[in-house]
């Protein structure tokens, strides 16, 4: 629920603010620790996994709505993240079909991707919007692809799968 307000509370803030690094870091804190938390606690659950895959992707949405008219990328960064979207969405169609509930997969590819995707504002400032953008960018397609093949490939749904080469 933290990263859920977190994520909505970025839409109103002004973007690099220090306001705004704080609200960003509960984004990134919440995400840690709810995993580590819940498996602590012996609290893992299907809701929690589904819940949790929800708030990341709501996270990058409002990542991805707060930077994108700020950083002026070229056309074809902007292409790039319209594919990666349309590779995750295929893969949502096809875990619902296949499975009949949300098939958002924590594999280590989505969990690499999730850190790059963080590290934004700090990688645009070091490196700036190019190289960051490309980055994130082949981070995000092998981690989609990834997710696409695992569920076009297993018979069951398994969220924890760690990449399409373990079973």
């Amino acid at each position: 629920m933290a990263r859920i307000f977190a994520s909505v509370s970025l839409l109103v803030i002004k973007p690099f603010s220090p306001l705004f690094f704080f609200f960003y870091l509960i984004c990134g804190i919440s995400d840690v620790l709810d995993g580590y938390m819940a498996r602590k606690m012996a609290a893992c659950s299907k809701f929690g996994q589904i819940f949790d895959s929800v708030a990341d992707l709501l996270f990058i949405s409002v990542v991805l709505a707060v930077f994108i008219p700020i950083i002026n990328l070229p056309l074809s960064i902007i292409r790039w993240i319209l594919a990666i979207a349309a590779v995750r969405l295929a893969s949502v169609i096809i875990g619902l079909a296949k499975y009949r509930q949300l098939a958002f997969l924590h594999t280590y590819a989505n969990k690499a991707t999730g850190i790059i995707l963080f590290c934004f504002p700090f990688l645009f400032y070091a490196f700036g919007a190019g190289i960051t953008a490309a980055v994130i960018c082949c981070a995000a397609s092998i981690s989609a692809v990834e997710e696409l093949l695992i569920n076009l490939t297993s018979k069951n749904l398994d969220r924890d799968r760690g990449s399409i080469f373990r079973t």
